[in-house]
């Protein structure tokens, strides 16, 4: 697998990517919570741009991935900013943004930050405001009081040997970023996956999302027996369908 791209941000992080050369819009994949960018998808989504001859990035967030920083030390508005970030430095031209999971969130948030470059965004089990609306409404008592006592809360992860990081900072700093409270000025097309058998996001949030972006091109796809990964093959091949699709539409 060939090394990553360094890119330098002003505050001194080191963001680690990989980019490819080629026609517009530039296809950009946004991971989730903890994963990184050589998971199927974003892996998937690469050779299309590949195969298509078409403009790709794919990155890690800080303390994600080959990225520096520390994953507790982050948080939505840190992750958000490197997105926009490299999106700014090493892309130029329209975008089809592609958010998975918390990446969906991080998708809305740059769409709402540089509309004029969105020419459409893909959604798979998007989850935005996952930190107040899954996280924080979710936790009992007794883990919202270790929170504000330690900063901290561990939570097992079905994913991965590793637990999640749950940090205060996380929480707060999230509420600074919620895009589900009212209606989001976003008019480009939008397609969203989402399987019903996702057990970490609930697909009804794909209608929420639907109603809550101005744009009247919106399409929602769910796949019953999908999870909340959706990377089968044949989750693969949809969601490649449905960025190809995009991209043609907006060429």
């Amino acid at each position: 697998m060939p090394s990553p791209l360094y890119a330098e941000k002003p505050d001194g992080a080191r963001l680690a990517y990989h980019k490819l050369d080629g026609l517009g819009p530039t296809i950009v994949f946004l991971g989730g919570f903890m994963s990184d960018m050589t998971g199927t998808k974003a892996m998937a989504l690469e050779d299309l741009a590949q195969a298509r001859g078409q403009a790709f990035l794919r990155l890690d967030y800080q303390g994600h991935g080959q990225s520096s920083g520390k994953f507790e030390d982050g948080c939505i508005g840190t992750w958000l900013s490197d997105a926009l970030y490299l999106i700014d430095e090493v892309t130029e031209g329209p975008l089809v943004l592609v958010g998975s999971s918390m990446g969906g969130w991080i998708m809305l948030q740059t769409a709402l930050q540089r509309p004029a470059r969105i020419a459409g965004l893909v959604g798979i089990a998007p989850a935005p405001d996952f930190t107040e609306d899954l996280m924080w409404a979710g936790f009992s008592d007794e883990i919202k009081r270790t929170l504000e006592r330690d900063g901290v809360y561990y939570e097992p992860s079905e994913y991965s040997d590793e637990p999640y990081t749950i940090t205060m900072k996380l929480i707060e700093d999230g509420r600074n970023h919620l895009v589900m409270r009212e209606k989001m000025p976003i008019t480009a097309p939008v397609r969203l996956l989402h399987g019903m058998r996702d057990e970490s996001v609930p697909y009804d949030l794909s209608l929420k999302i639907s109603d809550n972006v101005a744009s009247e091109d919106v399409q929602i796809r769910f796949i019953k027996d999908g999870d909340h990964r959706l990377s089968t093959e044949r989750d693969i091949a949809i969601l490649k369908g449905t960025v190809a699709a995009l991209c043609d539409s907006a060429a």
